[in-house]
């Protein structure tokens, strides 16, 4: 895990300030500092084998942050279909998706949603359509890759207006996760963007005319994504009932979010996407970067791939300042060419600037990718995990996953989720695959873990100055002992302070594990 593999030393047991989850309140108390207990390491040692006793400790263990995570592929089938029959819509038995209508020809292929709780066969088929639930391979489903995708227009006619409803359960699966920090994928007014860029063709890479080109467009397509942003959190926050005495545990979760482009697109749709969405991570400070997304292996991806990284290389300097974790290196032998494999993790770094990197799967398959390792080692480019979507969408897992790879180069990792509705799961799960896939000991689970905070894009100073020391800044470096500097350095940085309360509560977990019976 590079700098990060060293196991840091210090836990944190006594009561921290609400303001480090509300962030509204001044900072009044500074937690302690202790050497980390043995027994915790014991523990976990005694418990690693039995899969029982392992995904309950890692239930409760405190994750810092999941910063791979599609809002859209976030949400269980069973809820996509409780609202679609509560906004009377229908289904199609043939197509097996949720249609944008109530039912016009019942009997014939369509089936009310509401009568779906009454039909418990028919139910399970359009669970199992909308995700990865049993899925086997079958002639015209035949492959994990394809029905992985197909997921999202089966479900898509319900995103707009139940946007508000996934990011609540979004938020509550976190907290019961013991999740400090989501940073989602999310796409807002993404229609008007892809419809002004249609009306501005692109001509080759000239870029600068298609910008001079969008400029009168770009304040209202910004004002339409905060607009919708704006209503999805009214939502959930109505949902959530946060601010009320019957708050849910999801209103204590830090949320950010990356603006997600889609790369499948004609060019000019995909620049006008981006231009629009630097602008709209400009303008409001609850987007905190940029990502591309959709099949990497898609014909129109793969043939535009350079294309796309030349956009954002240049959009880098029309509006500095952007974060970029892109999508890239989704692909395996057989998928695409060969050829294909060769570059997009570098591309995505040295010209576009990515400073992390979703799913990274091919890196040993690109040009040299030892110099590619060291670079990113160098450099401190993370790499976002998803363990069980990489096993689902492209068969790879357990020691032919790049896993092993990243950490014997120091490359900087997090584990996330990609898309935990479809399939099937929670960043629990993602650390259960890890510990028993590759022998991770307690200490590399807690580096995960901080490593994820770490890399968020979410503003401000780090609370660690060397991570391999396991020393923090030097503002705070006279703890345990109550410090004015450091309690002033936490109320300037937002980051500073998700990384206390992480501490904070591996603090209380280590002492609460230590002495529960069902572990000893």
């Amino acid at each position: 895990m590079g700098r990060h593999r060293r196991a840091m030393r210090h836990s944190f047991f006594h009561v921290l300030p609400a303001v480090v989850l509300g962030m509204t309140s001044a900072l009044t108390m500074i937690p302690a500092v202790h050497a980390a207990p043995q027994s915790v390491t014991q523990v976990y040692d005694r418990i690693r084998n039995d899969p029982v006793r392992l995904n309950m400790f890692l239930r409760a263990f405190p994750k810092g942050a999941d910063l791979h995570n599609h809002l859209v592929g976030a949400i269980y089938a069973e809820n996509m279909l409780n609202w679609a029959a509560h906004d009377g819509l229908c289904v199609s038995l043939k197509e097996k998706r949720i249609l944008d209508h109530a039912c016009t020809h019942p009997g014939e292929g369509e089936f009310p949603a509401a009568e779906l709780s009454h039909h418990e066969e028919t139910e399970n088929v359009l669970i199992d359509a909308l995700s990865m639930r049993d899925f086997v391979p079958a002639p015209g489903d035949a492959s994990g890759h394809d029905h992985f995708f197909a997921t999202f227009a089966r479900f898509g006619s319900i995103d707009d207006a139940h946007s508000g409803d996934m990011l609540a359960e979004a938020r509550d699966r976190a907290a019961r996760d013991h999740v400090t920090y989501l940073e989602l994928m999310i796409s807002p007014g993404i229609g008007g963007m892809i419809g002004a860029g249609f009306h501005h063709p692109l001509k080759g890479d000239d870029f600068a005319a298609a910008h001079h080109a969008l400029m009168p467009e770009i304040p209202e397509l910004v004002q339409k994504a905060r607009a919708a942003t704006d209503q999805m959190e009214v939502q959930a926050r109505d949902v959530l009932k946060c601010g009320t005495l019957q708050a849910h545990p999801g209103c204590a979760v830090t949320v950010r979010y990356l603006f997600q482009t889609r790369r499948t697109l004609p060019p000019q749709a995909v620049y006008a996407q981006l231009d629009a969405g630097y602008a709209t991570v400009k303008a409001d400070p609850r987007f905190v970067g940029l990502n591309i997304v959709a099949p990497e292996d898609d014909p129109t991806a793969m043939r535009d791939y350079d294309l796309h990284m030349r956009m954002f290389h240049f959009l880098n300097g029309v509006t500095p300042g952007v974060k970029l974790s892109l999508h890239a290196g989704e692909l395996t032998t057989g998928l695409v060419p060969t050829e294909g494999l060769r570059h997009h993790i570098r591309a995505a770094i040295d010209v576009a600037g990515a400073s992390r990197i979703g799913h990274g799967v091919d890196v040993a398959l690109e040009d040299d990718p030892a110099s590619l390792l060291a670079e990113m080692a160098r450099r401190h480019v993370m790499v976002e995990i998803n363990l069980t979507s990489n096993d689902e969408i492209l068969g790879i897992k357990g020691s032919a996953h790049p896993f092993g790879l990243y950490r014997r180069a120091s490359v900087p990792m997090a584990l996330s989720t990609d898309d935990e509705g479809v399939s099937r799961g929670d960043l629990t799960q993602e650390y259960v695959r890890a510990a028993q896939t590759y022998d991770l000991s307690y200490a590399d689970l807690k580096t995960l873990s901080r490593t994820g905070l770490e890399y968020a894009f979410v503003p401000g100073e780090s609370l660690w100055s060397d991570h391999q020391l396991g020393q923090f800044v030097p503002a705070c470096g006279t703890l345990p002992a109550v410090s004015g500097t450091c309690t002033i350095f936490l109320k300037t940085s937002e980051k500073a302070r998700l990384q206390w309360a992480l501490e904070q509560r591996f603090g209380t977990f280590e002492a609460t594990v230590t002495h529960e019976g069902l572990y000893q």
